[in-house]
């Protein structure tokens, strides 16, 4: 063989890179997210791979590349459980309506009579109850004479202590 000159060699070099970059086009073609069929799927990619929507039953799945290819995955779906939940619901009120409608309903029996009377009625005092009464007496007016001297006195006293008070604190100044 003979020694490559540089022109060969960078030729060779450019077409060994475009026959890789062929053959690695074509393999990431092949492994491409799977296409919609026939406008029947919504594709959204999102970071672990495609979010699919089927427009005809409004499934959602999450497709994922693994080693063997694409697989997609029904996301679990919240409605049809709250769907249920709320047929439940609706069917239990309706039971209670129909209950209530039919009016109150007595179970079992009552031995005892009910009584005649109002229960929140304040019955009439007996008459041993009423020689219990507590009289308290007002003051006379000598009590109230007695109050007001005594509250005179204490007002008098106050004042003069604060006169006193203020005389001490003012000589110190």
């Amino acid at each position: 063989m003979r020694p490559a000159n540089p022109s060969t060699a960078s030729w060779l070099a450019a077409a060994a890179f475009a026959a890789a970059m062929t053959i690695s086009g074509g393999l990431g073609a092949a492994q491409t997210a799977p296409d919609s069929e026939n406008g029947r799927y919504s594709m959204t990619p999102i970071p672990e791979g495609v979010l699919r929507l089927d427009t005809r039953t409004g499934t959602v799945s999450t497709c994922t590349r693994n080693g063997a290819g694409w697989a997609c995955y029904a996301v679990p779906d919240e409605r049809s459980a709250l769907d249920s939940e709320i047929g439940r619901l609706q069917a239990e009120v309706e039971k209670l309506k129909g209950q209530l409608a039919a009016g109150p309903t007595v179970s079992g029996k009552i031995d005892e009579a009910l009584p005649k009377s109002d229960p929140m009625k304040k019955a009439e005092p007996k008459v041993a109850e009423r020689d219990r009464t507590i009289e308290i007496p007002l003051p006379t007016d000598q009590d109230v004479d007695r109050v007001m001297s005594f509250l005179e006195k204490a007002w008098r006293r106050l004042i003069d202590m604060a006169n006193r008070v203020q005389k001490d604190v003012a000589g110190k100044i």
